[in-house]
């Protein structure tokens, strides 16, 4: 049968009236009520608990957590006033070290990472195919597993309960995941553009700055921003390897004053949860356009 006679339908013998034909990325009405749904189902869940924890961030400790909860139930900003004022603990001191650790991890791992990836696509040399397995066994190990090595090599380094050790730390977490995404994303840049450059005078390391490290700034804002979350959020490598003083904290693990042996105090917590969030969502805003670009440039080739 001919898409022609598909298309057609017989009324009465003699009369043909022609059926309009459907494109194919046309939905029936049901059909897109149903995915419009599902989309806003899915949506309200994924939001609704980042809501909850604005709204009990206005609340005191005892009106946080209730049997028929209250959306507006003595909201005030106290809770934000105390965290900033260093009543429960030396918020802006934490906020600091966590800022400067989390630069210095981006910063650093987005520079190894950039130069790795470029060596590994555009030169040949012994090694190679297993210094990129090996990166991509690291990432097999869950953390739990690499605390303890990772402790024993900064006491011999003595960066033990210092912030340069624990940058190392996380360098050795988001250096294998962007090196891959990086190489990726150098084998959609053509070659034609580093011979280019060579016959102009520039040496490798001047190919790589002047020229391909601009083209790659989508990658470049991706691995920037998966290495900042890797440092900002995380909590386990930050309780083991940094020094129990409260002014050596990070954010995350300062956090657990919050929560104590007999009580939680839920307004607290979820005020500076948010307060932590914010420098997060910030850079978010600032490469969110370059996140589709890299992440789909950087899946190309691996």
């Amino acid at each position: 049968m001919t898409v022609e006679a598909a298309s057609v339908k017989v009324v009465r013998p003699g009369v043909v009236a022609r059926r309009p034909d459907r494109k194919r990325s046309e939905r029936s009405r049901l059909a897109s009520v149903g995915l419009h749904g599902a989309l806003v189902v899915a949506s309200l869940v994924a939001v609704f608990p980042v809501f909850w924890v604005l709204v009990t961030s206005f609340k005191p400790d005892a009106k946080a957590v209730e049997t028929t909860p209250k959306l507006v139930n003595d909201s005030s900003l106290d809770n934000y006033a105390r965290i900033l004022a260093g009543e429960k603990g030396d918020f802006l001191a934490w906020f600091g070290n966590s800022v400067l650790i989390a630069l210095m991890t981006t910063v650093l791992a987005v520079f190894l990472s950039a130069t790795t990836g470029y060596a590994a696509s555009r030169f040949r040399f012994p090694g190679k195919r297993s210094l990129m397995l090996s990166f991509l066994v690291v990432q097999m190990f869950p953390f739990a597993v690499l605390i303890v090595p990772l402790y024993n090599i900064l006491l011999l380094l003595g960066l033990q309960g210092t912030s340069m050790g624990l940058v190392l730390v996380y360098c050795t977490t988001a250096v294998p995941f962007c090196t891959y995404m990086l190489k990726g994303y150098f084998d959609t840049i053509p070659n034609d553009i580093d011979e280019a450059g060579r016959v102009d005078g520039l040496s490798p390391f001047g190919v790589f700055w002047r020229l391909v490290l601009p083209l790659a700034r989508p990658g470049l804002a991706v691995t920037a921003f998966y290495a900042f979350l890797t440092a900002w959020g995380e909590v386990a490598f930050a309780s083991a390897f940094l020094s129990a003083a409260d002014e050596s904290k990070t954010l995350a693990v300062g956090l657990q004053v919050f929560v104590q042996q007999n009580r939680t105090e839920w307004g607290h917590l979820a005020a500076a949860s948010i307060l932590v969030a914010i420098p997060a969502i910030i850079v978010f805003y600032l490469v969110q356009r370059f996140l589709v670009t890299g992440l789909s440039s950087g899946a190309v080739k691996g």
